[in-house]
């Protein structure tokens, strides 16, 4: 049916430039009415010879003249018909049709994909969800993988030596497992290093905490350069059911969102990240070398990261100050931002910096007040409003 409507379409519009071009323009019209006037006239003027009006001199007179106007006006109906119709040559039409009509399939074919089936949301997630589950695993990710040697010293070495040989002869010792993936981690052995750390976990049972989980989940990736398999995400995913505020959980998170389809997720993920900081956060480099990209494979457009104003962080730091000099502090840095965003506007990430602000003060009114009047300024970007909601939730406002 597709097929038939876009043939229908082609030909319904090659029809119509035809037709313009065939069909005689208003001059033309206006010329062959003169010319049946001219008719008329010479046939009124037969009448009136036959009847004595006119003497044969001034009949033969007046056809001269009526023949002269009727030639005129019947070479003006040629010339303008033949700048519809001979005027345009039947090869430069051929030539209309051929790229009208094989040059649009063409192009389809060398830009489409005519044998692609239809793909509904529903059908492209359900896709996406299988090609998740069936991705490589952690294993078979290693396998693929060469491991670069981080030079260290011999003594180094040795240590490390001789944890290995301790912890086979201790297999219950938790601390020794977690001392040994520590050290693993550090002379780049990350598939050892998520080893000990599981073992580690497993010993200790339900005392794991949420580090321990983002721990082993960040070694499992770093041991494949950067890909999240189903184990590295199950990780992940213990990881945030204990801490759901771990930064680095959240960010090899939106990691895994970005290589499985959903990278506007993974981008809503990582701006709130970038929001709370702190700027020299490891994950906050790997955020902004990676968000363009990410941005881009959404189709969204990437809001100011370096917009000034207080993030969450700098709202709690000031521990040096006294309480009365750290509320003006805060005070004075909120202020500032509010202001110059009810004078000039500013972007989606600096609002939600200040609705996260005035959560962070307990002022739950304004940040309130805040977030409505931020949902009338970016009404209808579905992305901003995103943005504003995740602040919006992390500041406790009621909805």
């Amino acid at each position: 049916m597709v097929w038939l409507g876009a043939i229908f379409i082609t030909i319904a519009v090659t029809y119509v430039i035809f037709k313009a071009f065939l069909i005689a323009p208003a001059g033309a019209k206006a010329a062959e009415l003169d010319v049946q006037v001219y008719k008329d006239q010479l046939k009124a003027l037969d009448s009136d010879l036959e009847r004595g009006v006119l003497s044969p001199e001034d009949a033969a007179s007046a056809r001269l003249e009526i023949s002269r106007r009727l030639l005129a006006a019947d070479k003006r109906v040629q010339d303008e018909t033949s700048i519809a119709a001979d005027g345009v040559s039947k090869s430069f039409l051929a030539l209309i049709g051929l790229v009208l009509v094989g040059g649009s399939f063409g192009l389809y074919t060398v830009l489409g994909n005519p044998g692609l089936p239809d793909q509904p949301l529903q059908a492209r997630l359900e896709v996406a969800k299988q090609a998740r589950a069936d991705r490589p695993n952690q294993a078979q990710a290693e396998a693929q993988i060469t491991a670069p040697a981080i030079e260290t010293t011999a003594e180094y070495m040795e240590l490390i030596e001789k944890l290995r040989t301790v912890m086979i002869e201790r297999p219950d010792d938790e601390k020794g497992w977690a001392l040994l993936a520590l050290h693993e981690s550090r002379i780049g052995n990350f598939s050892a290093a998520w080893v000990a750390k599981d073992k580690m976990i497993t010993l200790v049972g339900d005392k794991a905490v949420g580090e321990d989980y983002a721990d082993l989940a960040e070694f499992m990736i770093l041991a494949t350069n950067g890909y999240v398999s189903v184990e590295a995400e199950g990780a992940l995913a213990n990881a945030l059911k204990l801490d759901p505020k771990s930064s680095r959980a959240r960010y090899y998170s939106g990691l895994t969102l970005a290589q499985n389809g959903r990278p506007d997720v993974a981008y809503r993920m990582w701006v709130g990240l970038l929001e709370e900081g702190p700027a020299d956060a490891p994950w906050v480099q790997s955020i902004r070398g990676q968000i363009g990209g990410v941005a881009r494979a959404a189709g969204i457009d990437t809001v100011n990261l370096d917009a000034p104003g207080p993030s969450a962080r700098d709202v709690q730091a000031a521990d040096q100050m006294t309480e009365v000099e750290r509320q003006e502090m805060i005070g004075d840095m909120v202020a500032g931002l509010a202001d110059r965003l009810a004078t000039e506007g500013g972007t989606p990430a600096e609002w939600a910096r200040l609705i996260r602000a005035y959560g962070v003060l307990g002022e739950t009114g304004n940040a309130s007040a805040v977030w409505k009047e931020a949902q009338d300024v970016f009404s209808g970007n579905a992305e901003a409003l995103a943005l504003l909601l995740e602040a919006a939730q992390g500041a406790e406002i009621s909805f």
